[in-house]
């Protein structure tokens, strides 16, 4: 029955009086609620696991890798994941430094676990991950530059008390502003409207923030709601598609049986999580390959045989062909291959010298670092000498050197090893799962055969960098009771952290020392906002400063400091054009944040919610019964 019509039916039904009336609330407000739902396409079979065991390769080991390769251990794939740094997680991976005399566990930047993750909690629980390992955050509040801070989370998961809650929490919005706006109010209540095609289809050409102004959306609603949450994509509001927007705000709060709640880890994650899901993945079976890039898919009949894998570089093939007037006199210069692999090249003498740009930790590029003559990894603090031996932070194996040859006027650089013959890992199935600038990458060096998938593969594209600065402080500061604050207003600092407030050892230390440890969040820097990082760190400092004023005095005893790029784009027009899950070639799969799925998820979620549908689809073509998916509800409340 239509909404629509259920609602005139209970209206004008005998006798309306006040039990009546009550009565038909109650079912009005039960009609209302957003319900957990599951996402399913047709089930292929009955069977739990293969009679024969068949070959399964996953390239890439954070989350959408790690969901894809357990469920398929599990039913008797052997299943072999492959991961290009030294540790899985991806962007929940971390490493140790020595700092302070003490040995400290140090990670990406800060993740809150909501409860609407449900792929993503089923499996942290697979892998024997205990309630214990989180604690519940006790609020998700924003402060503001100009304005009194509010303070939300607290709310209620019914519909509408969970928005009524949230305007009479706050300081700066009120109902009958808000209901009084009446443009502004249809644009808002395209939050509660979110559905696939009719979302993505009206709104996914425009930015979220022209999407607000053309909608007259309430300023005070748009400050203290919509930027500060909006931002938490890694994307800014100017650049990020109006219908991603919708989704998001849909899966996190509107559409969500959950509301806000959600949990952080008592420890690093990396010990918190991801050492649990490597233990099980090894208790599966799962041959981890950690170190190993996947060169290239190589393909027969249509159909994926096999990943050439190395260790390092790129199995002896060419990567540059340029003019030695392009080097400068003194000095290492950075160049791109066309494949997107950096390379160092530098004089050296009456000859050259090369390296694979990629850091040995996560392979991310490295620069060259003037001051030291060596190379710096500004993603996680990594540092090589000039003969790319690593001497700081947590690489642990040096740069790969390069072969350099003049051929006539030019010069060529390629891999060592002229033959181009890596380790083929042949495969009955192979799944992608890798972050955006590793599959564009992956599938440029693969042939492929099918035009119009490479392309949408090579248009995804990564959000603007990030940066996130550690600080061990002389002395403590009064967080008021939260561990996490997003930060609205300011040049680069989008949330605070608090961590000696909530995780080990950094609560132990603060405790011994009578300091403390915060982390400052820069979720996506413009273009022109873009600084080195002596300005940014001192940025950002005095932007702690102006927030927790009682930090101003306090000394650095310590700090690392990293600038990222790879998160996931959610511009304009990008929906259209992302593969999806399923590929032309019939054996090959996709997974990840930037697959292109109908179901409302994101970020996280997204990243097991694919992993599991790529390890699906392998179910449907073995016939195997299908994993069901938890999900938000597909739909908004007034769809």
């Amino acid at each position: 029955m239509e909404r629509r019509e259920f609602i005139r039916k209970m209206l004008l039904g005998t006798g309306i009086g006040g039990g009546a009336l009550l009565t038909c609330t109650a079912a009005l407000l039960g009609y209302y609620q957003p319900r957990k739902e599951f996402y399913l396409k047709a089930d292929a079979g009955e069977r739990e696991k293969l009679a024969l065991p068949k070959k399964v390769v996953v390239v890439g080991g954070g989350l959408a890798g790690i969901s894809s390769a357990l469920e398929l251990a599990t039913r008797g794939f052997e299943v072999t994941l492959l991961e290009s740094s030294s540790a899985l997680g991806g962007k929940l991976t971390g490493w140790d430094i020595d700092a302070l005399g003490e040995r400290f566990p140090v990670e990406h930047g800060f993740h809150g676990f909501f409860d609407q993750y449900y792929n993503l909690n089923e499996i942290f629980a697979a892998a024997g991950v205990p309630a214990e390992a989180f604690d519940l955050s006790p609020g998700y509040p924003v402060i503001f530059r100009n304005s009194p801070k509010e303070v939300f989370g607290r709310t209620s998961r019914l519909f509408p008390l969970n928005v009524l809650s949230v305007l009479e929490q706050s300081k700066r919005l009120d109902l009958r502003s808000f209901l009084n706006n009446s443009k502004g109010w249809f644009s808002t209540s395209e939050l509660f409207r979110y559905e696939y095609a009719h979302t993505f289809h009206q709104f996914d050409a425009i930015d979220f923030l022209t999407y607000c102004r053309k909608g007259e959306t309430l300023p005070a609603f748009v400050d203290t709601v919509l930027h500060p949450f909006a931002d938490a994509t890694m994307n800014r509001m100017e650049v990020l598609s109006a219908a991603e927007a919708l989704r998001y705000f849909h899966f996190y709060f509107m559409g969500s049986p959950e509301g806000l709640s959600f949990r952080i880890t008592r420890r690093d994650c990396m010990t918190a999580l991801i050492n649990p899901l490597e233990a099980r993945l090894k208790s599966l079976g799962v041959t981890l390959r950690k170190g190993c890039s996947a060169i290239r898919l190589e393909t027969a009949g249509g159909k994926v045989s096999g990943v050439l894998v190395d260790g390092g570089g790129s199995g002896g093939s060419i990567l540059l062909d340029i003019n030695p007037g392009d080097l400068p006199k003194k000095g290492f210069a950075s160049f791109s291959t066309a494949g997107g692999i950096p390379v160092m090249l530098s004089r050296k003498g009456s000859w050259y010298v090369a390296y694979d740009g990629r850091c040995t930790h996560m392979g991310c590029p490295v620069t060259p670092d003037e001051s030291g003559g060596g190379f710096s990894c500004p993603c996680h603090a990594g540092r090589f000498d000039a003969s790319g031996r690593p001497v700081g932070g947590p690489p642990k194996a040096p740069l790969a050197p390069l072969s350099v040859e003049l051929r006539g006027s030019r010069l060529v650089v390629s891999s060592f090893g002229s033959s181009g013959n890596g380790e083929l890992l042949e495969c009955d199935y192979c799944v992608v799962a890798s972050n955006v600038r590793g599959v564009r990458e992956l599938v440029k060096s693969s042939s492929i055969g099918h035009p119009e998938f490479e392309s949408a593969v090579s248009s995804l594209g990564e959000a603007d960098p990030y940066a996130v600065y550690r600080l061990w402080l002389d002395r403590p500061f009064d967080s008021g009771g939260f561990p996490f604050y997003t930060v609205s207003g300011y040049a680069y600092t989008d949330s605070i952290t608090h961590y000696s407030d909530f995780q080990e050892p950094f609560k132990g230390w603060a405790k011994k020392n009578g300091g403390s440890v915060v982390e400052l969040h820069a979720y996506a820097i413009a273009p022109e906002d873009l600084r080195g990082e002596s300005e940014l760190k001192r940025a950002m400092l005095e932007e702690l400063h102006a927030v927790f004023p009682e930090t101003r005095g306090a000394t650095v005893l310590h700090e690392l400091f990293m600038m990222q790029s790879n998160f996931t784009r959610w511009a304009p027009g990008d929906h259209a054009r992302r593969p999806g899950v399923e590929t032309p070639l019939p054996n090959l799969f996709l997974a990840g944040d930037w697959v292109k799925v109908d179901a409302p998820v994101f970020l996280m979620e997204a990243a097991a919610f694919t992993g599991r549908m790529a390890a699906n689809a392998i179910f449907r073509r073995e016939s195997l019964r299908q994993i069901p998916l938890p999900i938000v509800p597909m739909h908004g409340l007034f769809a």
